[in-house]
């Protein structure tokens, strides 16, 4: 396993990131522990989650499943856990959004699903225009203190919040975000425009979201029509606009003798400021398949052929629309 400085910060994290999104919802707790012991077994070191992932929505029991998980192995020091908060199951003003109170109350929630005593990245879901980032750094800064967070990262920020976040925590004294998750792969490049050069001005680690396109990278014309999660959702809307792209993507792999959702994977690990792409495997089958993607080396005809495939913005801006 390859690993890296996640942004600006002194902690070293794998070049995969599990991401636990399936757990309480396609993969039982049964199933979500070998996955979790396969990925520790390979030497993946970053988890990451939510408080709102599994079934039912927002009761937190993704983070129940890996707190039960780490309580009978006693791996916790061997992992940096990530989880994130935003979103709420209460239906009270104050149960979701990034409100001192909320952070505080999410937080201690959090701490006692996932049965630790610390949070090593905890994420912001979601930005809230509505509270002020002085109030929100101070909160952070206060579970910093106090142990129970060690760095903050974002998810879904735009650069222009990237921005203000770092910004506010200069003001503040504080060490600001070191990390951004976003919607990011061969499909969907617009983080290219300005969220990738914020993130690579400021220090912040790219950990890049859905990064197969919710299976629409992983061989999905090559699957029975409406098998797994790939037969419906975004992956099944985005076929409907780019199959000709998608045969020409799963062709090119077949050339290289690679399984496309590695290729997919390899093609991040190649970007700059992406320190880890979320993988979420529901089987031990799509964690091997996905370890593949560490031992793919594109060549520069290779991502020169996956851009005429699927092109981006065509760089940063104002260089990509502007003269």
């Amino acid at each position: 396993m390859d690993y890296t400085h996640l942004g600006r910060s002194g902690v070293s994290v794998s070049r995969l990131c599990l991401g636990t999104m399936n757990f309480g919802s396609f993969t039982d707790a049964a199933g979500a522990g070998q996955i979790m012991d396969r990925a520790l077994e390979h030497g993946i070191n970053f988890f990451d989650t939510a408080n709102t992932y599994g079934r039912p929505r927002a009761e937190g029991v993704t983070e129940q499943i890996i707190g039960d998980w780490l309580a009978g192995r006693g791996q916790r020091d061997k992992i940096v856990l990530a989880t994130k908060l935003y979103g709420g199951h209460g239906e009270w003003p104050n149960d979701s959004f990034l409100s001192a109170v909320n952070i505080r109350r999410s937080c201690e929630a959090s701490l006692r699903r996932l049965g630790t005593d610390r949070i090593d990245l905890y994420q912001m879901h979601h930005v809230d225009r509505n509270t002020p980032w002085e109030e929100i750094w101070e909160a952070l800064g206060v579970l910093r203190a106090q142990g129970k967070i060690i760095y903050a990262g974002s998810s879904n920020f735009a650069g222009w919040h990237i921005a203000q976040a770092q910004e506010a925590a200069r003001r503040h004294g504080a060490f600001g975000l070191v990390s951004e998750q976003s919607l990011y792969n061969l499909a969907v490049r617009a983080v290219e425009l300005e969220v990738l050069p914020a993130c690579q001005g400021y220090g912040l680690g790219v950990l890049p979201w859905s990064p197969l396109h919710g299976g629409l990278l992983a061989g999905m014309l090559r699957k029975p029509p409406g098998a797994g999660r790939s037969g419906g959702g975004r992956a099944a809307e985005a076929l409907a606009r780019l199959r000709p792209q998608v045969e020409a993507y799963e062709a090119f792999c077949t050339d290289l003798g690679e399984d496309p959702a590695a290729v997919g994977l390899a093609w991040l690990l190649h970007q700059p400021a992406v320190t880890a792409p979320i993988v979420g495997p529901s089987t031990l089958g799509q964690l091997d398949g996905a370890l593949r993607a560490l031992e793919i080396k594109l060549d520069g005809g290779a991502l020169g052929r996956l851009d005429e495939i699927f092109p981006g913005p065509g760089g940063a801006a104002p260089e990509a629309y502007a003269w």
